[in-house]
């Protein structure tokens, strides 16, 4: 039994459907025993770092996702639960984290470009849209994906974890960043499998499959 953490933010239908598009049942549960039951856990998310964590904390839920992380089950994070993940954030403030993976969230500086011809266009913050991942290590949920894929990013901040030996893709976008990790039992990534259409979805399969 898949089991998707629902913490009251992010796209937890989306993830869902995902799984049952490539024939595997997913729980949208808080409950905790469910979760500790479950053969694998996703962690999503969308919103606000502060608040998903107030919202982990209110829930009970914080316990269970670390718990399910030290457990040795297949563990995906997706977009902000790859940055929940890490040590602090630096949105709206500085945040606690669940500091499993010991890091940094940044959000992008301003004044990104990259050159387009002979000159320089402007990116804009949120980075939005398809872009492409260069595979540093292929992680389980990357069996199959060639290396240069083009995956679904919504997001204005990124990983910066202190161990780089973790990193399992990078993406650029006025700079280059780690777009997702991979350690042990854990893969948590920055982009959107879920909308990513059928590499997405062969993501999910692997994941799903994982033991």
């Amino acid at each position: 039994m898949i089991a998707i953490v629902d913490y009251g933010m992010g796209n937890l239908r989306s993830v869902q459907k995902a799984f049952e598009a490539v024939g595997h049942e997913a729980v949208v549960t808080r409950d905790a025993r469910m979760i500790g039951d479950a053969s694998h856990v996703v962690l999503p998310g969308v919103g606000a770092f502060g608040d998903c964590m107030a919202n982990l904390d209110r829930y009970g839920l914080i316990d269970p996702v670390c718990r399910a992380v030290q457990s040795g089950k297949p563990f995906l994070g997706i977009c902000l639960g790859l940055q929940l993940l890490f040590t602090e954030s630096e949105e709206f403030g500085r945040h606690q984290g669940l500091n499993l993976i010991p890091g940094k969230v940044r959000r992008f500086p301003s004044g990104l470009s990259e050159a387009a011809g002979t000159v320089a266009a402007h990116l804009k913050v949120p980075h939005m849209g398809w872009n492409e991942v260069r595979v540093t290590q292929a992680a389980p949920p990357l069996r199959g994906i060639e290396g240069g894929a083009h995956l679904y990013f919504v997001h204005s901040y990124y990983v910066e974890p202190e161990d780089a030996t973790m990193v399992s893709t990078m993406t650029d976008y006025g700079l280059s960043f780690v777009s997702s990790i991979w350690r042990d039992n854990v893969f948590a990534c920055q982009f959107h499998p879920e909308k990513s259409q059928l590499i997405g979805l062969r993501m999910i399969r692997n994941f799903a499959e994982w033991q």
